[in-house]
């Protein structure tokens, strides 16, 4: 088994967990007065996985698909699993579990589906490089009629580090024509503490085989560091953030685009942040039917724990406008939003905050505009109990419900709980 965590440093572990400072703070105050609208649907407990960071995708049937980055079979290597509602419950099926070798291991991205209706996520270790891999899982031919049905999982594409860049994570984008892109977190090339500051890649098909293009390789000048997400847009062009670097604080990350032209890709720096407009970027971005970007940053902002932000097209160039500034709450060392905002069909905002809220253990949030300002409503605050800690996104179906999961709390048997799965109804 190829042991991941051997490539990460401490630029990297700032995208997948709290400090232990943060994880420290004592529960003192009672249960928040909304709870009556959460629901704990699912408690992690090691043999079904564990620190889920990877945040949850919902399909038009309501149900929920995600990834822990450990757990499963007696290697820990990680597992993709389903919730299906059952009755006045939910049931979780194990869709795969990885094993540490070429099929990958430690999951840190969302699964996606493809246009094709398979599922497709990134792992950040094992392949046959050792370096993480791309993949596909798709279910039974057969209709399934147990509790558990494993999916068939195919490598796409094996990272080997050198030249085709390392650690890929955050989600996974398509083009009309079934061409995936994504990014990769270190590689190619020796900079940024000798890893490489990370790489926007291109798979595409042919015959069945899939090859890699690297349209862009981060040098840590102007162009960025340590890529977190990419977004393809209806104009052709891919978006995403730059992470920045935690340890620099002249590197708050940044917001970039990617235009095609005769087979080579242009990127355009469509905002710098300045760390009290944000600082870290972690979560991906989304758009709304106008073409506007929405995301959010980890820290920076008035209270340095976190802001969200809007850019609008305008021209030749994009509108960057600071939305709210979230407050740190109880949290010693804050951390905002992780994941990529939801937006629903009146225009508001959702999200979670990764150690903000009252308790200091993160909180599910709506923003709501109004004559030019950005109202904050808590949803709920998490205590770091059984209800779990540090959420990282969340999704929404089709009557107005939040899902999302939380990398920790709940089960004691993993080292500052095993995580959640999470349910708040309107």
């Amino acid at each position: 088994m190829t042991n991941s965590g051997q490539h990460r440093n401490g630029t990297r572990n700032l995208n997948f967990r709290p400090t232990a400072a943060a994880l420290a703070i004592v529960i003192m105050f009672a249960l928040p007065t909304h709870a009556q609208t959460f629901k704990v649907i699912h408690t992690f407990d090691v043999s079904d996985g564990w620190y889920p960071v990877a945040g949850l995708t919902i399909d038009h049937a309501g149900n929920l698909y995600g990834a822990t980055a450990y757990g499963g079979n007696g290697t820990y290597n990680g597992t993709v699993f389903k919730l299906t509602h059952h009755g006045s419950g939910w049931v979780l099926s194990d869709l795969y579990r990885f094993n540490g070798g070429d099929d990958g291991e430690t999951p840190e991205a969302r699964v996606v589906f493809g246009p094709d209706g398979k599922l497709y996520g990134s792992a950040i270790g094992g392949g046959s490089g050792g370096w993480g891999v791309v993949y596909s899982l798709q279910p039974p031919a057969s209709v399934c009629k147990s509790a558990s049905c494993p999916w068939t999982e195919t490598v796409l594409f094996p990272f080997q580090a050198s030249g085709t860049g390392s650690e890929p994570n955050g989600d996974l984008a398509f083009d009309v024509a079934g061409n995936i892109y994504g990014a990769t977190f270190y590689g190619p090339g020796n900079n940024c503490e000798q890893q490489g500051c990370g790489a926007i890649y291109e798979l595409m098909q042919s015959g069945g085989v899939w090859t890699e293009q690297i349209i862009h390789q981060f040098t840590y000048g102007s162009d960025g560091e340590y890529p977190t997400s990419v977004t393809y847009g209806k104009d052709g062009n891919l978006y995403g953030t730059c992470q920045g670097d935690p340890n620099n604080q002249n590197k708050p990350g940044l917001v970039f685009q990617f235009v095609p032209s005769g087979g080579s890709w242009t990127e355009n720096v469509i905002h710098q942040f300045q760390r009290t407009d944000g600082d870290i970027l972690v979560g991906g971005l989304i758009f709304d039917p106008a073409g506007n970007l929405y995301g959010s940053t980890v820290g920076g902002g008035y209270d340095s724990a976190g802001t969200a932000f809007e850019l609008s097209p305008s021209g030749n160039y994009w509108q960057f406008s600071s939305l709210y500034s979230f407050a740190r709450g109880g949290a010693d060392y804050p951390y905002g939003p992780l994941g990529a905002l939801v937006m629903d069909s009146a225009g508001n905002l959702y999200g979670a905050t990764g150690t903000d809220g009252v308790y200091g253990y993160g909180a599910v949030f709506k923003l709501t505009p109004a004559n030019g300002a950005w109202t904050y409503t808590s949803l709920y605050d998490f205590t770091g109990g059984s209800d779990g800690s540090f959420p990282r996104n969340v999704v929404m179906d089709a009557n107005g419900n939040l899902y999302g999961i939380t990398t920790y709390g709940g089960n004691s048997a993993c080292q500052a709980g095993c995580g959640v799965v999470f349910e708040i109804t309107p």
